[in-house]
């Protein structure tokens, strides 16, 4: 009887992983995860010729999950090989893994699966779409495209600072990681020795913005563009909302970043170079990591409204991680049309299905949860293990930021990320790893797809608020 009901539970799991593309997801981002570390534990991959395992698998999930968060100085502690792999990792994860075996699938001449299909149709679009794969194709053209535009204007910068492969290798390896919104650096302070140079800062806000609107904004873009001497072609109220809450998002946070920090860290600044600054911080702080000024010396106020920019972080279908800013402007809708009694939420003149609603409320809601018990986790392991430095009562907000900045997959940090016991590393490594998955995919996972109407009782009010 015990082995009639573990087959039937094992049968139940393989339908499931046949049938729904979460699984596959993840299951394949862990895969590449655990091929990262065995290639970083390689004696060549670092120039002293060890890491320590949960330093190689902290480095690899966050190259992988692009999230920029490193136990080590990626320049100087890795070799020109382990550099490379961090580098493909970060390709790897940015794209999307199913997304990368479905363009060598094609390159080696055999079909898509219907689960593949299955998989590009959830994670680059919001509506179904018969030709997924002339989607996915026009991504990838735009990924080269970019990061080509990337490299060339990074290279025209360093190759006046560096010899000639330095700067190309340089200008490749940032290229990536910003469009990508990875944050990894091969500069021991980040970008902060350009932090008043226009060039490097416009680039790197570029390829960080286009990396982070998604690739269903990307590819309704290009669709507007090239169908437009056709007829008049309408852009969704996706892409709508995502450019509106993306525009807000920047300018406010760069106001708010540059009024907060006048009497800090931009007052010794000249205007130009403190409006690059609150204008870079404010772009990177959502998605990348990348950082031209010191984290840890900002105010508190100040890393409270990031810790805010971190929490929403990018675009669906983007390379970026957090609650994403759809589901911040659908929760604005929301509490609009109930301040003003209205049953729909209705967003640029159409009307969002109440379940999509449900469905952001309650990411928000797991969102905001996983978080606290990871906070929860990380001080009770370093309480355990006697980790003075972490346990003070000073770096409470210090780990609310890694932890915020692990969900996001943001990559900034105020320099608490070496001191984090193995616990520790391995509650923000699944921070990193749902945060770039996406909470919604693990709850399918967890509890499947589908729901169920349950049992219905008597109606009784109760009080809130």
């Amino acid at each position: 009887m015990r082995n009639t009901n573990a087959d039937r539970s094992r049968l139940s799991l393989l339908r499931f992983i046949e049938l729904h593309p979460a699984p596959l997801v993840a299951f394949s981002f862990i895969a590449v995860i655990a091929a990262g570390t065995m290639l970083l534990k390689l004696p060549v991959a670092t120039r002293g010729g060890y890491i320590s395992l949960i330093d190689a698998l902290f480095t690899s999930t966050s190259a992988v999950c692009v999230t920029g968060l490193i136990v080590v100085d990626t320049g100087t502690f890795f070799s020109a090989f382990g550099q490379c792999v961090i580098l493909a990792l970060i390709q790897i994860g940015g794209l999307g893994v199913m997304t990368v075996s479905v363009m060598l699938f094609r390159a080696i001449g055999r079909s898509v699966t219907f689960r593949q299909r299955m998989v590009l149709q959830d994670i680059f679009a919001h509506t179904p779409r018969e030709d997924i794969l002339h989607v996915l194709k026009t991504i990838i053209v735009f990924t080269v495209l970019a990061e080509t535009l990337g490299f060339l204007l990074f290279f025209l910068q360093w190759s006046h600072e560096f010899p000639p492969a330095r700067a190309a290798y340089l200008a490749l390896f940032h290229s990536v990681s910003a469009f990508c919104n990875a944050g990894f650096s091969l500069f021991p302070d980040s970008m902060a020795a350009y932090r008043g140079d226009l060039l490097v800062n416009f680039t790197l806000c570029i390829l960080i913005i286009l990396g982070g609107i998604g690739f269903p904004v990307v590819f309704d873009l290009y669709r507007k563009v090239r169908d437009r001497r056709r007829g008049r072609t309408r852009l969704s109220i996706q892409t709508k909302t995502v450019l509106l809450t993306t525009m807000i998002l920047i300018f406010a946070g760069a106001g708010m970043y540059w009024i907060l920090e006048q009497g800090n860290s931009l007052a010794a600044s000249p205007l130009s170079e403190s409006i690059l600054v609150s204008l870079f911080q404010s772009v990177t702080c959502r998605t990348a990591g990348f950082n031209t000024a010191d984290i840890a010396s900002l105010n508190a106020a100040t890393l409270t409204m990031m810790i805010g920019l971190m929490f929403v972080g990018a675009s669906p279908g983007s390379c970026g991680g957090g609650v994403k800013t759809t589901t911040l402007a659908l929760i604005a809708a929301f509490t609009w049309s109930r301040i003003r009694r209205k049953k729909r939420v209705n967003i640029f003149r159409k009307s969002v299905p109440p379940e999509t609603v449900s469905r952001s409320l309650s990411l928000t809601l797991v969102a905001s949860a996983l978080i606290g018990i990871a906070l929860f986790l990380v001080l009770a392991g370093a309480d355990v293990a006697g980790e003075v430095t972490i346990t003070e009562s000073g770096n409470f907000l210090a780990v609310l930021f890694e932890t915020v900045s692990a969900f996001g997959t943001v990559g900034l940090s105020m320099g608490i990320t070496p001191m984090l016991t193995a616990w520790g590393k391995i509650m923000i490594i699944l921070l990193m790893l749902i945060g770039r998955v996406g909470v919604l995919t693990f709850s399918y996972i967890i509890i499947g797809g589908g729901m169920a109407n349950g049992i219905e009782y008597s109606e009784e009010n109760i009080m809130i608020g």
